[in-house]
């Protein structure tokens, strides 16, 4: 499969690499990026279950996608564990807001796979290690300052950053809530047109509320028939 023009970082961790030459060359296990251009450079996959051993890859080797695999050109660069360990990155780093307090975790990142730019961040309030929590976009702009393990942004709540993906608790939050609005109005304007009812009710304008003479004159008899208490049907 050809290269989509935007990936997410973890689908590109996820996929196991594949060498042209020397065949699987193990799943990507971290990123290499530069924090301060909000650039991703490549990222490094671990070739076997055991050692220390880790390949460094750049973005602009790899050549196509499959369903779990990715396929890249050219040889990598060896590197260890402690050293990986060691590159910067803002991905599973803690998201504080404008009064530094924990609002969640950058748990991952578009990227435009052409350049490397990172187009957003996906932000979950709970750990980003757990699926299926809720993810909000976090732009670049939006970041004041980094530091290991720390980005500061002049955000209120994640509330200020616009939803990207919903869990199931929090869409059935955002159906519970338009329902509720939605009975809400309907509910107001049922109770408008109730006071309109009260305020001007319809049997003034039919004369329904004009009282009968209980002790004026009877009507008289019809075409010269005499008045009578008999049923004038039988």
């Amino acid at each position: 499969m050809a290269l989509p023009e935007q990936l997410l970082l973890r689908d590109l961790l996820r996929l196991r690499v594949m060498d042209e030459q020397v065949g699987d060359q193990g799943s990507g296990v971290s990123v290499w990026m530069h924090p301060p251009v909000h650039r991703v450079l490549g990222w490094i996959s671990k070739p076997a279950s055991f050692g220390n051993q880790r390949l460094v890859w750049r973005l602009n080797q790899l050549r196509s996608l499959a369903e779990t695999e990715l396929f890249v050109k050219g040889d990598p660069s060896e590197t260890d564990q402690a050293t990986v360990e060691r590159l910067p990155t803002l991905i599973d780093a803690t998201l504080l807001d404008r009064r530094q307090e924990a609002i969640g975790f950058v748990a991952d990142a578009a990227i435009e796979l052409k350049t490397g730019r990172i187009l957003h961040y996906l932000v979950s309030r709970s750990d980003p290690r757990v699926p299926g929590s809720s993810r909000w976009r976090l732009t670049p702009d939006r970041i004041v300052d980094q530091k290991p393990g720390q980005v500061l942004t002049p955000l209120e709540g994640l509330d200020d950053l616009p939803l990207a993906k919903a869990s199931v608790r929090q869409e059935f939050l955002r159906r519970s809530r338009r329902w509720r609005d939605q009975f809400q109005k309907v509910g107001d304007r049922f109770e408008e047109r109730v006071e309109g009812w009260l305020e001007e009710p319809p049997w003034q304008k039919d004369g329904w509320d004009q009282p009968q003479e209980r002790n004026g004159p009877r009507r008289g008899p019809v075409s010269g028939r005499p008045e009578t208490d008999e049923d004038p049907w039988i």
